[in-house]
């Protein structure tokens, strides 16, 4: 396994760990970039406090798909915290049973979030596409130029078209280890290119060994990757980054 320090988690719910600040601390401590994203603007403050005490974490201003349902309101406070932050997340659609009668609603709202990171420019956004890559890449491609915005997909599991698409859009992809276990996706994680790719792990939503994922592991990550494209881990780790910095620039 790789050391940790300049590995990247482009999307992790900090805020979700028993402890939020110490999940925080161990992030920056082990050296990891880490986006923590929120899953309302309401938690946002906290987030965002703790965050710009570290070197390595960022906070990211979210509402959440899966939430839409009873929070949309929340949306007026989404767009005063908007003007904080670079970093937006955790958005998008889910067209799962579960949330698929809320649909429009989230469509409303991240249609709603695309046109306002269009208008304040700059903004990068990790966006949530579950059964709903077609939907989430109509509204990107219709409220969000590539050059008013960069977007993350976030554990994506459309097919090798859309991802082709989302590629032509300017899109990045955030992997974890569970895509890369997953036969079904593997052919569609081949086709993106590496100069595309950034790694995450989604914890707490995600486990390792018997426990719930923490930042430090994207290394089992990386190395999977390395895996995967026959390249080095070392190799994946600092290319990676340059994507980091590519899309940061």
């Amino acid at each position: 396994m790789i050391a940790t320090t300049g590995l990247v988690d482009f999307h992790c719910h900090l805020d979700l760990y028993p402890d939020h600040a110490a999940a925080v601390r161990d992030a920056d401590a082990a050296g990891v970039f880490t986006l923590a994203v929120t899953t309302t603007p309401r938690a946002w403050p906290r987030n965002h406090e703790l965050a710009q005490r570290t070197k390595h974490v960022r906070a990211a201003l979210g509402l959440h798909p899966q939430l839409v349902a009873e929070r949309e309101s929340e949306i007026e406070l989404w767009d005063r915290h908007l003007a904080e932050t670079r970093y937006v997340g955790e958005v998008g659609l889910d067209a799962g049973p579960r949330f698929y009668k809320s649909l429009d609603a989230q469509k409303r709202v991240f249609q709603h979030v695309l046109q306002r990171c269009a208008q304040a420019g700059d903004k990068i956004i990790t966006v949530h596409t579950v059964r709903s890559a077609k939907a989430v890449l109509d509204l990107v491609e219709a409220y969000l130029p590539p050059e008013r915005g960069k977007i993350v997909l976030h554990w994506f599991t459309g097919t090798k078209s859309e991802a082709k698409r989302a590629l032509a859009l300017g899109c990045y992809f955030s992997i974890n280890a569970a895509m890369l276990g997953n036969e079904k996706h593997a052919p569609m994680v081949q086709a993106i290119p590496l100069d595309r790719i950034l790694t995450e792990t989604d914890g707490p939503f995600t486990r390792t060994g018997d426990r719930p994922s923490q930042p430090s592991d994207v290394a089992s990550v990386v190395d999977e990757l390395g895996c995967f494209h026959r390249v080095s881990a070392g190799d994946i780790a600092s290319l990676i980054r340059d994507n980091l910095r590519a899309l940061l620039g």
